[in-house]
């Protein structure tokens, strides 16, 4: 696991400093978004919370929700920026992993076909393409097809791709005949001519930040550092659209304006995006529920066992983040 995080940082883009390193506590992160959904992250980064707040932060990315969630269950990464599907598949295993702010608490998915495919009837015997097995959108792409009256798995495969571009590799070349995809690659799919057979939205933990209770024991006060520091770029996020879209632009390198400006909406308002932050009990529940059909741990547990808000708490109670947002447009 260590050469392979040490591979893939190589090829990432570093951000340096005139702050003498000594000075910041290094912090490796782990991160599989390549959707909006990891702006919090970047805005840290690109308009130096971070730094400000004594991190000097290096995300590495990791292909799929499930991997990332086991380079920090290894402990290869203290701190990660992953959706609630892994992490919570993680801990009915016996891993220590919690997840200690929201990020996105509310998922939203098309079912994106080909553009021959327009009803459930026509889907079916088909295959839809997903990033990998335990991870959102395989959770979602479930819900979807259930929503169309199909079966999960008799009715439609769905099958491991991998990255967007493989999806929609595999969609044109007729490997697969849907693809479950969020904003802002639904979008581009949508101006590509193929069809949206079902959205589902609904509460969900989605991308936020996970950690260790044992990395928690240990450093409190760099997870502290980080929360802050996710709470102060969420709110440059909804106070700043134009750095926003500057940094997803940065990061998605797109420079379709309308996705970036459609994109930037959707992912920046307070029902997606809390100003506050706490991870949601309620999405972790949607997470469980189709678990618990198949797996008795799953079935008994309690969302709260997958959470711990006390450094939300810390900064909600004190009233730093009610003072972030005083006098802010609505």
């Amino acid at each position: 696991m260590k050469a392979v995080i040490l591979a893939v940082s190589l090829l990432m883009p570093f951000s340096f400093y005139c702050v003498a390193s000594a000075q910041l506590i290094k912090v490796t992160v782990g991160n599989n978004a390549i959707s909006g959904n990891g702006l919090p992250a970047w805005m840290a980064i690109e308009a130096g919370i971070f730094r400000k707040n004594g991190l000097e932060v290096q995300l590495v990315y990791f292909r799929g929700g499930t991997i990332t969630a086991m380079a920090l269950v290894a402990r290869e990464t203290p701190i990660s920026q992953v959706s609630g599907p892994p992490i919570v598949s993680a801990v009915l295993k016996g891993a220590d992993a919690v997840m200690i702010a929201g990020g996105n608490v509310v998922s939203e998915y098309w079912l994106m076909s080909r553009p021959e495919i327009k009803t459930a009837e026509q889907l079916k015997g088909g295959s839809v393409a997903i990033a990998t097995f335990g991870g959102q959108a395989d959770f979602i792409s479930r819900i979807a097809l259930q929503r169309l009256g199909l079966t999960p798995g008799k009715d439609v495969a769905i099958l491991q791709i991998g990255t967007v571009p493989e999806r929609l590799s595999a969609l044109d070349k007729g490997r697969v005949q849907a693809a479950m995809l969020n904003t802002p690659d639904n979008v581009m799919a949508q101006k590509r001519g193929l069809y949206n057979l079902v959205s589902v939205r609904l509460p969900y933990q989605g991308v936020g930040v996970a950690t260790t209770r044992a990395f928690i024991r240990e450093s409190p006060d760099i997870v502290r550092r980080y929360v802050r520091s996710q709470i102060e770029a969420v709110h440059r996020i909804k106070t700043d659209r134009e750095a926003g879209i500057k940094v997803l632009a940065k990061y998605l390198a797109s420079p379709d304006k309308e996705i970036l400006e459609r994109t930037y909406d959707d992912i920046s308002g307070d029902d997606k995006l809390s100003p506050k932050q706490y991870p949601t009990l309620e999405g972790i529940k949607n997470i469980l529920d189709p678990l618990g059909q198949q797996d008795t741990k799953a079935k008994t547990a309690k969302p709260e066992d997958f959470v711990d808000m006390r450094f939300i708490k810390e900064l909600d109670e004190s009233g730093f983040i009610d003072d972030l947002y005083k006098g802010r447009k609505r």
